[in-house]
């Protein structure tokens, strides 16, 4: 467990060890023109961020090479290749590079070696340990998504690792120490006749991992401010000798929250660079954009911090350049810009691909394996703004497992709804066999089923909640249904249930758009004090979305994988049949008639 007192305890050694014994990393000088012939030194620091699990430019979901409308490519080896690429041209001069976090989560790769076989269990080196090791990090923030499979796996990964993990705003809730190493300072060689340069590099991560990771993290972890947090560590940092203080923070730059007020601000990195004197630059990760060069100033010092965003997947690369002197015996910066690369532009080197050839693989060969024939082809295409049948499968399957489950209990005669999203816009069953990777591309998250009870008054409140996602169009105005979504709300914070029966007016202002909700099946409207079991997704169940009424106590909670049960539900029947599971229960409509 990385939280443990033995685990704290190597860690904060470690923070004196970088600090004392860091490995020196030549420079050589560049001059800078004028009269005083004063000299100038260079330092660039090369970032990534939210690789989650990609290592290969490959498609898991397609079992083809990834590829998209804007031909990006993705993947830690194509990374590699560049940042081979950016330290061969300036051999003998400093480069540093840092990830920002969302690093063993996100496809079927990553998921094979937490899931089907664990690293945990069998001791073999995680594929993204195996490919950032050989990139040869100068160190990794740890993202929310880290944890999505324990604390155990999750130091078993650091453990792997050649170069420290970083996350100062994780606190051992037991010992109220660091659970996580906070930061390190590096010992940076700049050239002949030039003063060791000392860079500070602090980790933060998300506190939405309270919410998101509650059953793995309750009660052993806590997640601080990371406001408060930067404003603790970098006078530490300063004080411990660091000339240059960089940031690698899991948190996007808008300031606001996905969950609400009740945990500290999920996105606060502009907010950081605004308030915290004394940081001179900002790496980040989590909201998956691109965001190439961005400065905010400091309020106290007047000071410009400089912010970048690589995307998301291996994408893209950040670059930034530092351009340094000495002044009155102490290094100023007195240049820095970021720019973006596109790993478009070369191809994956070859000892990443090596490395995680053969776990590459063992996770395709698994996601090829057939689980059942599908009677027609299912498309999740329109299940944003339609009922689709590959919608239902999922909540079917869902209601179908809770409702066995609470046999014989005292819920077992309550209706059983269910909550799914439209995770994916490009899922399909094909007519025929259909594999594990297609039901891997339906249900993309590693999220465990749970159940709760709510009343009519609380299902009409959370599908308000819901039907905040589309647009507002006036009656016999266009509908384009690619842009029928608000762009601030994100697929997966959109919610169908099945179970009762209900109308969306999009002509109407949020808040006001759930003009029929009956019983399924009936004319009978939902009474407020009805009382029915909601199976849903532990994001959800948690917080995440911040949709109302569902943080409660579950009244079901075997810790199942999702997925899995899908998997497993399409193995035993053989047959996945729209006839066996499909109710067209809800539609959008403007006035009483359906958009589609």
């Amino acid at each position: 467990m990385t939280s443990s007192s033995g685990a704290s305890r190597r860690q904060v050694l470690a923070v004196a060890a970088a600090a004392a014994t860091a490995p020196l990393i030549a420079a050589a000088p560049a001059q800078a023109a004028g009269p005083a012939r004063s000299r100038t030194w260079d330092l660039t620091l090369l970032g990534t961020s939210d690789t989650h699990g990609n290592v290969y430019n490959w498609d898991y979901y397609r079992d083809a090479e990834y590829d998209d409308s804007k031909q990006n490519d993705i993947g830690v080896a194509k990374l590699a290749t560049l940042i081979n690429q950016i330290r061969a041209e300036r051999r003998g001069k400093a480069t540093l590079v840092l990830d920002a976090g969302d690093t063993i989560q996100g496809t079927p790769l990553a998921t094979f070696y937490a899931k089907q076989e664990p690293i945990t269990s069998t001791g073999v080196k995680h594929p993204m340990a195996r490919a950032m090791n050989i990139i040869d990090y100068d160190a990794v923030t740890l993202g929310n998504h880290e944890f999505n499979y324990g604390l155990p796996l999750l130091d078993l990964w650091i453990r792997q690792l050649g170069f420290p993990a970083l996350a100062a705003n994780a606190v051992n809730v037991r010992t109220g120490k660091p659970a996580f190493l906070p930061y390190v300072i590096k010992k940076v060689s700049l050239g002949f006749a030039a003063p060791t340069l000392r860079v500070g590099i602090l980790g933060l991560t998300n506190p939405g991992v309270a919410i998101w990771d509650r059953g793995n993290v309750e009660g052993r972890l806590r997640f601080d401010d990371m406001i408060a947090t930067a404003a603790k560590y970098v006078p530490i940092m300063r004080a411990r000798g660091a000339d240059l203080v960089l940031i690698s923070a899991h948190g996007g730059d808008s300031g606001t929250s996905s969950y609400g007020p009740e945990l500290p601000n999920e996105n606060p990195v502009a907010l950081i660079a605004q308030q915290v004197p004394g940081i001179d630059a900002i790496l980040f990760g989590h909201a998956h954009n691109e965001v190439v060069e961005k400065f905010v100033t400091n309020e106290r010092t007047g000071e410009q911090v400089l912010l970048s965003e690589p995307s998301k997947w291996g994408q893209r690369l950040t670059r930034m350049d530092f351009t340094l002197a000495r002044e009155h015996g102490r290094w100023k910066i007195t240049k820095k810009s970021a720019t973006m690369l596109n790993t478009n532009t070369v191809v994956e080197d070859p000892k990443v691909l090596a490395a995680v050839r053969a776990q590459h693989q063992k996770t395709v060969a698994y996601v090829n394996q057939v689980v059942a024939q599908a009677s027609v082809e299912m498309s999740a295409v329109e299940s944003r703004y339609k009922d689709t049948p590959i919608l239902d499968f999922i909540n079917h399957v869902q209601a179908e497992t809770v409702t066995k489950a609470l046999a014989g209990t005292a819920y077992a005669g309550l209706p059983v709804l269910s909550q799914a999203s439209p995770f994916s816009r490009t899922a399909v069953f094909p007519s025929g066999d259909v594999k594990i990777r297609d039901v891997a591309g339906l249900y993309v998250y590693d999220n465990t089923l749970e159940a709760v009870v709510l009343s009519g008054a609380e299902v009409r409140a959370y599908l308000e909640y819901s039907a905040k996602y589309f647009r507002t169009f006036a009656s016999g105005a266009p509908i384009d249904p690619e842009q029928i979504n608000d762009p601030s709300v994100p697929d997966y914070n959109y919610d169908a249930l099945s179970g009762v029966d209900y109308d969306i007016d999009i002509s109407k202002p949020v808040g006001q758009r759930l003009t029929r909700l009956v019983l399924a099946g009936t004319d009978t409207p939902v009474a407020d004090d009805t009382q029915f079991v909601v199976a849903v997704n532990n994001y959800r169940r948690s917080g995440g979305g911040n949709f109302p009424g569902i943080v409660k106590t579950q009244v079901y909670n075997e810790q199942q994988e999702i997925r899995q049960l899908l998997i497993d539900w399409a193995q035993e029947k053989g047959v996945i049949d729209p006839a066996d599971f499909f109710q067209a229960n809800w539609r959008l409509v403007r006035e009483g008639v359906p958009v589609f």
